[in-house]
């Protein structure tokens, strides 16, 4: 198993993936599962079948998607209301394009925080919705490296196997 050199490259690409979870400009569970999807490829579908990478899809769906869901989630619970989160992913999704990472984090907390000033006009108000959307973006991070370590070892052990 090991002496494989294209696990060796797909394991290595799994790894700056999983540090890709936590540091900006890496992309993580994209790059933790098309390095599954690669070794697949090279191998012949002999150890990653199609009910494995079915699998893996859907956990890299739910892990890409994390930021998104579980800071909004976490703004919800701080009070923001509908329209400060359609702001906050607005101006995130510009930051993101503008900016990279940071621009999408700081463009996601603007725009929770203006609309909801906006709104509502009571800063306590609009820090612990800010606060709340921060928050799920921590927490965001937690669910995508447990994902990508979930995904790694789904694929450790579906090659160990053969």
């Amino acid at each position: 198993m090991w002496d494989d050199p294209w696990l060796i490259v797909a394991l290595v690409l799994m790894f700056i993936g999983l540090a890709g979870v936590i540091l900006p400009l890496v992309p993580g569970i994209a790059l933790v599962y098309l390095a599954a999807v690669f070794y697949a490829f090279v191998e012949g579908f002999e150890h990653i079948g199609p009910i494995t990478l079915a699998v893996l899809t859907v956990l890299a769906v739910v892990g890409v998607t994390a930021d998104l869901w579980v800071s909004s989630l976490g703004a919800k619970v701080g009070g923001a209301s509908v329209w400060a989160l359609l702001g906050g992913m607005v101006l995130g999704l510009v930051g993101l394009i503008f900016f990279s990472l940071l621009g999408a984090i700081v463009g996601s907390i603007v725009g929770v925080v203006a609309v909801e000033m906006w709104r509502v006009r009571d800063w306590r108000r609009v820090l612990r919705s800010g606060g709340g959307w921060l928050i799920g973006w921590l927490l965001s991070t937690v669910v995508q490296l447990c994902i990508a370590l979930i995904m790694i070892a789904i694929f450790l052990w579906q090659v160990g196997q053969g």
